[in-house]
């Protein structure tokens, strides 16, 4: 299921990049967290809509890019480590789907999410 791998994504994340937790003060980070779950959530909602609107990617991430520029302050940084996250989970999780060209799709679509998201940062 593809929403359990977005809860292990989180989890996953802030065991092995603790330093993005900082973002998630007001989050439940135990095991099973229904705030995990939750952002794991949104954030297959808007991979989703990514790719439903791939041909124009800044249009469709604005408002996100603006949150995580403007409001969040979100480090650039970490989206290279959530994009790098989603695919070991998606690796570890569906190892035979998980083709070394799934990832590369993957990786290519995820990098170019990341840089729109970073666009407004400059």
């Amino acid at each position: 299921n593809i929403n359990i791998c977005f809860f292990f994504t989180f989890f996953r994340l802030f065991l092995s990049f603790p330093q993005t937790k900082t973002y998630f003060s007001h989050f439940d980070l135990s095991s099973g967290s229904a705030d995990i779950q939750a952002h794991g959530g949104k954030v297959l909602s808007a991979i989703g809509n990514a790719a439903s609107h791939f041909d124009d990617l800044d249009a469709a991430l604005s408002s996100l890019s603006d949150l995580h520029a403007y409001n969040l302050r979100v480090d650039p940084g970490n989206f290279d480590l959530l994009s790098h996250t989603i695919q070991v989970v998606l690796a570890s999780h569906l190892p035979n789907d998980f083709t070394p060209e799934v990832q590369a799709a993957w990786d290519k679509f995820l990098s170019n999410i990341s840089e729109v998201l970073t666009s407004k940062y400059r």
